[in-house]
Order: structure tokens, then sequence, then C-alpha cells
């Protein structure tokens, strides 16, 4: 079995703060973690004036646009995010939600991009992130075969290499509606690479689909399950991401090959011992 691609999805948790963000790095490379992921909007472009001016009570004023705002890095903060990234020696990228956050992106010298499920169904958009020829995670979350099938087609037919990401967009995720033998059939479909983006609590499911082949898993990650913010219920902790990755890569080394009727010379002497009172010739 290949090894497995672990991302640590930042995602918004940061909360507009650095200093959590470098903690958050920090804690990714401890546990293991290949990369870290952002999100990226222009919210002007993703949200409405209607809703951006809509009531909202945050940690940074009492509407959603406040609230949307606060929750974006500028290009200097993320400046600083990759040269901290540089000096951690681990990758970052993330997901754009629009045309201007793409090209944002773009004056990073980024190895990977990712369609967040929210994304798929925008061809367009999903030509122009093929246009850029960077490896792309593409999320399957609240898609149909059809927009599976025409996001395939774009990057197959752009020659950009890709990888679909078996998702279910609930936060957090119910056990029962992990349904992951999708991974085998998203594989047998596509005949491609196929990953894993989690939204559940703890780690179950996770352990559950390393066993199925993925290519590549990703998990939100957060100081505290209880900070400000509608993605941490879904995440998990320091010590969360440490057994996350460390039991992981154990059930991996633990599959091994076959050795039907192979008796480990370890197992020698215990079987003369064991076996004394038999008497064998």
């Amino acid at each position: 079995m290949n090894k497995i691609f672990f991302i640590a999805e930042i995602g918004i948790n940061h909360n507009g703060d650095l200093n959590i963000t470098k903690n958050l790095i920090d804690n990714a490379k401890m546990a293991g973690f290949d990369s870290v992921k952002f999100q990226k909007r222009d919210i002007d472009l993703v949200y409405s004036k209607k809703i951006l001016d809509t009531p909202r009570e945050s940690p940074w004023g009492n509407t959603t646009r406040e609230q949307k705002e606060g929750l974006e890095f500028s290009f200097d903060q993320y400046q600083i995010i990759d040269d901290y990234c540089k000096l951690k020696k681990i990758e970052w990228f993330a997901s754009a939600w629009d045309l201007n956050s793409l090209r944002f992106l773009d004056k990073f010298n980024l190895k990977y991009h990712k369609i967040a499920s929210a994304m798929i169904v925008d061809q367009d958009f999903l030509m122009e992130v093929a246009k850029r020829k960077k490896h792309t995670f593409i999320s399957t979350g609240m898609s149909t075969i059809d927009n599976i099938d025409k996001a395939v087609k774009i990057f197959e037919e752009a020659k950009c290499s890709y990888e679909l990401m078996h998702c279910v967009s609930t936060y957090p995720m119910k056990v029962e509606d992990a349904n992951l033998e999708t991974i085998n059939d998203l594989k047998k479909k596509y005949n491609c690479n196929v990953g894993y983006s989690g939204h559940e609590s703890g780690l179950a499911v996770s352990y559950a689909a390393s066993m199925f082949g993925i290519s590549s898993l990703e998990r939100h990650i957060t100081l505290d399950r209880s900070m400000y913010g509608s993605d941490q219920s879904a995440s998990i902790e320091k010590r969360g991401m440490v057994e996350l990755i460390s039991t992981i890569n154990k059930m991996i080394k633990s599959i091994g090959t076959a050795k039907t009727g192979e008796i480990l010379k370890e197992e020698v002497l215990i079987a003369k011992k064991l076996r004394a009172h038999l008497n064998l010739k």
C-alpha cells in the first residue's frame, strides 16, 4: 500500500490570527502532515451585498461582512505564512472560491490546488485551475456523477494531474453517512487516485478510509474545538493529529506481504519451547 499524503486543513480555523496559524502549522509539522491548507475568498464575489450586510455577532464586529473580512488574510499575511512554511519545511496551498482568489494564489509558488466541493460545479473555474497544470485535489461532496464526470473531463483534457477526494459535506459528518465504499467506486469508474476529505468527529472513519488504499487524507485541524468558528467541531486537536498519523502509518506497515506457511526466524526458538512437550522428531 502506498504512502498517504496527509493534508492538515487549517481552513478558516486560524480566526484571522497569525499566531494561531503558526501554532497550527507547528502542530501539523510535528504530527507528520505533509501539507497545510487554507481557504481563500474574495468576499464580494462569493457573497451578495444583502448577505454581507446582515447582522452577525462575531469577534470582529456586528455584520456578516465584518466576520468574513476578519477571516481573510492579506497578501502580506500570506507572505508571512509562506515564509513560515518554508522555514518549517512543510508545503501549503489553498482552495480558491473564486477567480480573483485563484489569481491571488498565483502570486505564490504553490505545488498544489484544491477544488472545494462547493466549486466542483463551476466548469469555467475548473478550466482556469486546470490551465495552471498543478496537481489538484478535487473534493466530491454535494456532487452528482454528472458533476464529477465533467470535472474529470476538464482536467484530463487539460492534461493536468489530479485526484478525487471522497467527501461528505456535513459538519460534523455522521459515521453512518461516510459510505467509504464510494472510494472504490470512484477508483473503478475514473481509474485515478482517490483520497478522503473527512468532516467527522473523531478518528475512526479516517482509520477505516486509510484501508481503502487512499492516496491522500485531509482533516480539519484546530487548537481547541471549543474555539469560535463553524468548522471547529469537525476538527481534530494536537493529540488527535498525532494519533491519526501515527496509527495509520502503523496500520499500513502492518499489512506487509502474504507469508502463508512461512515461519519467522523469531518464531523458531519459541516454537521449540512451546512444542517441547510434544516429543516431535
